[in-house]
Order: structure tokens, then sequence, then C-alpha cells
């Protein structure tokens, strides 16, 4: 394999659900630079990589969008295999986009490895189809980082509309609640917090849009928040499939 910056995408974190393409370019790589919930495990499959850590976590410190960015163009012109390694998908929220552009404006040579997103993942592990006849026909997927993220799209989603699915909105869950039953959302909406999803502790959380602000989640834990009418199958679905690494290894 020459030279090539690939950004790949871990998904939600097993590494039974890394594509062969991944599991390829984590084999060869020299370098790779990874975010901060990506497991040891994943890690474990670049054997000759020297690893860099650029993960990003709320109110802690890390590298910025421009130095990773430097980073990558550097070690493309150096030569390297470079594997910048992405929980989910790469250019779902996950900045793969800006990479792929400063790697492009330096003329270094890249791919884009796709990965599964936990905004699909965690509700599917959780027996939650985002989609389903008579329920609901679509998806959206937003950042609940804070209200500039989400209110553009969920302001003018009607409600109940389409299920809605919130990546990094653990912290800001009340908020989000909030707005949407004041924009005519029911409180009653049904709402699950899937945590850590496809880990050996992946732990799910069932309720409604008036009980979400005080859902019992550990605020720094991974999760992904779905809101919507297809919610309740979670209770007829999760328990007839084998969801975690441990209930697949019983069988």
């Amino acid at each position: 394999m020459t030279a090539l910056v690939s950004l790949v995408g871990a998904g939600p974190g097993d590494p039974d659900l890394l594509t062969r393409r991944a599991l390829a370019r984590l084999a060869a790589a020299d370098l790779v630079l990874n975010d901060a919930l990506v497991p040891g495990d994943l890690l474990a499959l670049a054997p000759r990589a020297r690893r860099c850590f650029v993960g990003k976590r709320a109110g802690r410190h890390s590298i910025d969008q421009a130095t990773i960015n430097a980073l990558l163009v550097r070690a493309g012109r150096r030569g390297q295999r470079v594997v910048r390694l992405k929980c989910g998908d790469p250019f779902v929220l996950g900045r793969g986009g800006e990479e792929g552009l400063a790697l492009a404006a330096a003329g270094v040579p890249f791919e884009v490895v796709p990965g599964v997103s936990s905004a699909l993942a965690a509700p599917a592990l959780a027996g939650i189809p985002v989609t389903h006849r008579g329920l609901a026909s679509g998806f959206v997927v937003v950042s609940g980082h804070a209200e500039g993220a989400y209110a553009p799209i969920l302001g003018e989603l009607p409600p109940g509309r389409a299920t809605v699915v919130v990546l990094m909105g653990v912290r800001t869950r009340g908020a989000i609640a909030g707005f949407l039953i004041a924009r005519g959302w029911p409180a009653a909406t049904p709402a699950a917090l899937v945590a850590s999803a496809s880990h050996g502790d992946q732990a799910r959380w069932l309720g409604t849009l008036a009980t979400l602000a005080g859902a019992d989640v550990d605020p720094d834990a991974p999760a992904v928040l779905v809101i919507g009418a297809v919610v309740d199958l979670a209770t007829t679905l999760a328990p007839a499939f084998a969801a975690t690494p441990a209930a697949r290894a019983a069988l």
C-alpha cells in the first residue's frame, strides 16, 4: 500500500462492526490519530503504528481542529500511511469534512472509509428502529451540544413528523425536551437514551420528554438520545436479540 491518509470510521466501538477496509488500513498504518472514545481494542488492531491521541471531550482541554489538520497534512507529506480514526462515521458530526478540505487544499491524497454512525447503531442496538411503517417514515440527526446547533432544524420540524436522534446531547437533554415541548411536541412523546452502545456496559433509559431531564444517566457517558413514537418498540424488540458483546458471546 502506498502512502495515504485514511479518514476511518471506527463505528460505535465494537471491533466486530468495523468494515474490512478499516481493518486493513489499521493493520498497515504507520500513524494513527484517534478520538477520545476509540477503545483500546480497536487501537490494538494497528500493531505497527505510532499513536497520537487527538480526542475532544466537552469541558476538557483538547487539541484544536487546526492542529489536527496540520498533523494530518504533515504526516501525509512525509509519505506515511495515516489513519485518522474517528468514532462512528467521519462525515457524521465528526468534522471529517474539515479534515478532508485541509488535505485537499494541501494536495495530500486521502480517502474516506465510512463507519457505522452511532446515530444509527445506538438506537438499533437498543431495539429502536429509527423508521418504522406507520410510526416514522424518516429521521433527523442533530448535535445537542448547544441550542444554536439543534434549534434551526428542530424548530422547523412539525411535532412527531420524524424520529429525532441527538448526538452529544446528554448534558442538554432537559433543554432539548423543553425546546420541543414549547413547540408543540406532547410531553408524553417517548424518549430514550442509549449509553455506551455496543460495549459491554451498554445501558438504556426509556421515558418521555416530560421525564427526560431527570433521566438517571452518567453525564460523561457517550450516549445517543432518541425521541419519537418508534421508541415504544424497544420494550418488545430489544429482549429478543443479543445486543451486547457479552450477550452474543453466550450464544
